[in-house]
């Protein structure tokens, strides 16, 4: 791609698989589930061109990065470990930050834990409030599973084993097609043996203009290599996570200023209750630092694929106030 330079560096007691592109200050990208570095293609391209140093790595058990066995190892600290010695492998005190999905929730626990290793944080799709330091058991949580029960996808990802097998039933190919074009509003939900139907049941036999079957191909090869364990088991982690940040439950993201952007029909945007925390003064009250918030019109969860050019711009011309 380009010239992309890939590396394997250690990190945290793991090996990581890099991509980057580039000199100058780093914008650091963290890709979400079920994606890879490759989700930042488009950006480590665009903001590498622009005097920028673009990084991004596959996230602790995706990839070519080391998946430890233990569904432990992926907690919200082990996550956040990774990230910064990555920064301390890059050599510079500082980044820029860019978090996308599960990217985007390891994002803001960087912000809160280390806001000195930051410069600027630019969060898509999902916002501060799910499950940073909060019981994944109450509130949207639990009126998920009141609803939907076992379907709704978080709570299906809970138990080791079972989600791989109903993914395997489907395959690799499927599974990832039917999620990434997705335009269902709401939470995901993936009723009992009808992931075809049930995720996106409107899912299209030619792809989007911005997902080409190169770009497909790429992601297929890597998780039939690896499977999905390491990335749910991000999601095994919730209530764990919730007992280790305890101390920080009242705790926002104040010395880090912060854009959001979301797509007007992401999964995470049309969450209930989801749009009136992101627009009516509760994502401001918790993020003290969120200077701007964006949202795209007529654009899904997959804004950084979707919209990358429009992405790219948001991207530099926030970071380069700072």
């Amino acid at each position: 791609m380009e010239n992309v330079e890939h590396r394997i560096v250690e990190v945290n007691g793991i090996k990581m698989h890099v991509a980057e592109k580039g000199e100058g200050p780093v914008v650091l990208m963290l890709h979400g589930f079920p994606e890879l570095w490759y989700s930042w293609r488009h950006q480590i391209l665009d903001l590498s061109s622009k005097g920028y140093r673009a990084v991004a790595p596959d996230l602790r058990g995706y990839g070519d990065t080391e998946a430890p066995e233990s569904v432990t190892n992926y907690t919200c600290f082990h996550l956040v470990g990774d990230i910064i010695a990555l920064i301390d492998s890059l050599g510079v005190d500082k980044v820029y930050l860019v978090g996308h999905d599960w990217g985007a929730i390891i994002g803001w626990y960087v912000c809160m834990f280390r806001p000195e290793r930051v410069k600027a944080y630019v969060c898509l799709s999902v916002p501060f409030r799910p499950f940073l330091g909060r019981d994944p058991k109450i509130n949207n949580y639990d009126a998920f599973h009141a609803k939907y029960g076992d379907d709704y996808y978080v709570c299906r990802f809970q138990e080791p084993g079972k989600a791989e097998a109903e993914l395997a039933e489907v395959g690799v190919a499927y599974f990832l097609r039917n999620m990434m074009t997705t335009r269902k509003p709401g939470p995901p939900i993936f009723p009992k043996g009808e992931y075809g139907t049930g995720f996106n049941p409107d899912m299209p036999d030619i792809l989007p203009s911005w997902l080409s079957e190169e770009d497909l191909d790429y992601y297929v090869t890597k998780f039939n290599k690896t499977g999905f364990t390491g990335g749910l088991n991000y999601y095994r982690n919730l209530s764990l996570n919730w007992e280790l940040t305890s101390p920080w439950s009242e705790v926002g993201v104040v010395n880090v200023p912060v854009k959001y952007i979301t797509g007007d029909c992401g999964l995470v945007y049309t969450t209930p209750s989801m749009k009136e925390y992101i627009l009516d003064g509760g994502f401001k009250k918790d993020v003290p630092g969120l200077e701007e918030v964006v949202v795209q019109e007529g654009i899904a969860h997959f804004n950084n694929q979707e919209a990358a050019q429009d992405i790219s711009n948001h991207i530099y011309d926030f970071i380069q106030k700072f």
